[in-house]
């Protein structure tokens, strides 16, 4: 069972101002509509695989994926932040990547567990790094650290799960995150 979402409540100084500073428009509003993805990537490997054993540890991830979306939800409205311009596309994305992994047989999902949440963590880990070196918005930087941690974790459990292994792994690893990094990109901006 997932807990309470806990978020990070904007400081002071952020609440004051006028406007976001464009470090953190840019952190929350990519953040958001990784989660998005994040969340219905294991939506579209639940489709598919929802009788399989490995359906639980799915279920869990994608619940912690949803606190993750909602604490964004609710971040975006704190720091009066707009969402990615293509929140409905990252859904529909992760959707369609989720179940097309998954239909490609369990490794296959776990495959792209490992590759999407290796470019999260490290993604993650930046905007902490940039934050501490800032020493800004402490009570963020620990959501981002939890959040970092939780990512890591799913990977390491795709791991546990053969994700290695899956037919290809290598040029689906690459494929997937070389996708993810634009995806980054993209979200930063729009």
């Amino acid at each position: 069972m997932t807990q309470s979402p806990k978020h990070a409540t904007p400081s002071t100084a952020a609440s004051d101002s006028a406007r976001t500073p464009a470090d953190l428009d840019r952190f929350l509003r990519v953040n958001h509509a990784g989660e998005r993805a994040a969340q219905t990537i294991y939506k579209g490997q639940l489709a598919i695989l929802k009788n399989h054993e490995q359906a639980a540890e799915i279920q869990h991830m994608m619940e912690q994926e949803q606190e993750h979306l909602d604490t964004f939800d609710t971040l975006l409205n704190d720091y009066k932040v707009r969402p990615s311009l293509f929140d409905p596309v990252w859904g529909v994305a992760g959707f369609i990547l989720g179940a097309t992994t998954a239909a490609m047989g369990p490794k296959a999902a776990m495959a792209c567990t490992i590759a999407v949440e290796e470019v999260i963590g490290e993604h993650y880990a930046a905007q902490v790094e940039h934050l501490k070196a800032q020493d800004r918005e402490p009570e963020l930087t620990k959501t981002l650290e939890r959040f970092r941690d939780e990512e890591l974790e799913h990977r390491d459990i795709a791991i546990e799960h053969d994700g290695r292994e899956a037919t290809g792994y290598p040029i689906l690893r690459s494929v997937i995150q070389t996708g993810c990094r634009a995806a980054i990109k993209i979200a930063e901006k729009f």
